[in-house]
């Protein structure tokens, strides 16, 4: 069991070893295996690639994050250009349905709405956008209605993609399904395991919510 010193090293490391994360401006502090960010960055992959960082940090149970972005001069854009370079992305993107997703602007902070038929595609629209210049946050509030599937069959096929994930230990992790909403379950080793049950239960049909309860005891 590592330390709280000793897991606030290793996220400083891992963040200072990250090449497209400005480091300096990022403080980390720990208490009982929880990990908590401040500071700020100057983009929004940024602050997503840090949290994910530390995520992956062996002994890491949780991490809160109040990074702050702040845009420098010449990445700052007035709402309206970013709406328009986020509605061009969507457009572009493949995996996301043509127009079903609807885009709000608020000083630099993109909220996507609508509703789609499947989970990858909630997250490929958030992923076009992520990335943009000028924007400091996404809201994805984009709904997942997928076509019916009975539950039995829903909790069978998770079941079995839990049982082939090669780091996966599926006697750990048990499977609630109910009108569409999955409940994950039990114990993981790491922030990645935990990731990986919860991707493999979206990619279910039929799934259109996921509760993720699954507590990582590395």
């Amino acid at each position: 069991m590592r330390t709280d010193s000793e897991l606030q090293r290793g996220v400083m490391e891992a963040l200072a070893w990250e090449p497209s994360i400005d480091a300096a401006g990022i403080g980390v502090s720990t208490e009982s295996g929880i990990v908590m960010l401040t500071g700020t960055v100057k983009s929004l992959p940024q602050k997503w690639t840090a949290v994910r960082a530390a995520q992956r940090v062996a002994g890491v149970k949780a991490v809160t994050d109040a990074i702050i972005v702040k845009l420098p001069g010449d990445s700052e854009r007035s709402d309206a250009d970013v709406a328009r370079a986020a509605v061009n992305a969507l457009d572009w993107n493949v995996s996301v349905p043509r127009n079903r997703v609807k885009v709000v602007v608020e000083h630099g902070r993109i909220m996507l709405e609508g509703e789609v038929r499947f989970h990858y595609e909630k997250i490929a629209a958030e992923r076009a956008v992520r990335h943009l210049i000028g924007v400091t946050g996404v809201s994805n509030l984009i709904s997942v209605k997928p076509p019916k599937v009975s539950e039995g069959d829903v909790k069978q096929r998770i079941e079995q993609a839990l049982e082939r994930a090669a780091e996966l230990d599926a006697k750990k992790i048990s499977v609630e399904a109910a009108d569409g909403k999955v409940t994950l379950r039990g114990t993981v080793n790491s922030w990645t395991e935990r990731d990986e049950a919860e991707w493999a239960a979206w990619a279910a049909p039929g799934v259109s919510g996921v509760e993720n309860d699954l507590r990582i005891i590395p």
